[in-house]
């Protein structure tokens, strides 16, 4: 399937200072890319270059095989973007600024008015279309910036944190709302929400320090951490040093560890090397010895601990301030 974001050695100097160091990846349509990073990573600044609002000092970015820099109107075109932030006029209401978003894409009568209906539907606008922006709550002026994101029906999405500001219905909405889009577009989403990595996307990019530092499934890259086949069983805490003796001595298990849960309960994980499998030893010693477990689980991996490692969370520049 031929890709249609392309990303070929983007960079960005800000100065002396390097905010993204040479990108290279594509996105297909039917694919959400989630694009994560610490602050500073140069989250920000990527989409910003892919979506042409600045300049790369190298590299080169083609939507749907125009290329931003010297075909800027054609891809731009193609293109609905959510930049951090939202912005739009204030001192319009939803209903004037999503008619001006529609004129500016070249949309007019009746076909501006169907857009315009059928978007203010998606997005849930219709209860404030006329009440200014500016006196909107964070999550409606979100939900404005999608809107006019989305206005035109383009191949391609770019949104920077789109959940930003939503309460848990407004955030399951806009997910149920990417998800029903995704198969027809290319879609790339920046997010810090771990969860949301795993709720949408099909695939997750990581970068440090304008590199990219993994690329994979969100299974995949959950598979990298230490807890991908680590089990864990939950007892009384007077029964918990026997347990841990009794599973540290199962073939596979490499270490266990404990932590409390509540004041009488102890969750024991053992880890394993590699890939193998102790589920099914560790229930079966469980069942052997008669312990009353409170509960036994496996894990597929955990994405959070991956990023950690991956990551540097003490960058010194935010690109919020060199960008």
């Amino acid at each position: 399937m031929s890709a249609m974001i392309e990303v070929s050695g983007l960079q960005k100097q800000f100065g002396p200072f390097t905010a993204v160091a040479g990108l290279d990846f594509s996105v297909s349509k039917g694919e959400v890319l989630g694009f994560l990073g610490p602050n500073g990573a140069g989250k920000s600044t990527t989409m910003r270059m892919i979506a042409g609002s600045l300049a790369p000092s190298a590299g080169r970015v083609t939507l749907c095989g125009f290329d931003m820099a010297e075909q800027a109107r054609q891809a731009q075109r193609l293109l609905g973007y959510l930049p951090e932030g939202a912005p739009a006029y204030g001192d319009m209401t939803p209903r004037g600024f999503l008619g001006y978003v529609a004129s500016i894409r070249g949309l007019d009568g009746t076909e501006a008015k169907r857009a315009v209906t059928r978007t203010v539907a998606l997005t849930d606008l219709g209860s404030v279309l006329d009440q200014t922006i500016d006196t909107l709550s964070k999550g409606f002026k979100r939900r404005v910036g999608l809107a006019q994101a989305i206005l035109h029906d383009p191949p391609v999405l770019i949104m920077d944190e789109p959940t930003d500001g939503l309460d848990p219905n407004q955030k399951f909405a806009v997910r149920k709302l990417i998800t029903e889009m995704a198969a027809e577009k290319a879609i790339i989403i920046s997010t810090h929400i771990l969860e949301e990595v795993d709720a949408l996307c099909t695939r997750a990019l990581i970068i440090d320090r304008g590199c990219i530092v993994a690329d994979g499934t969100p299974p995949a890259l959950a598979a990298r951490s230490r807890y991908h086949n680590a089990v864990t069983v939950r007892v009384a805490a007077d029964l918990a040093p026997a347990v841990r003796r009794e599973i540290e001595a199962l073939p596979g298990v490499t270490s266990v560890e404990a932590r409390p849960v509540g004041a009488d309960e102890i969750a024991l994980t053992a880890f394993t090397s590699g890939e193998a499998l102790i589920i099914e030893p560790v229930a079966a010693l469980a069942t052997a010895k008669g312990w009353p477990l409170k509960g036994l689980y496996a894990e597929p991996g955990r994405l959070d601990e991956v990023f950690r490692r991956l990551t540097h969370s003490d960058a010194e520049t935010d690109e919020k301030v060199v960008a």
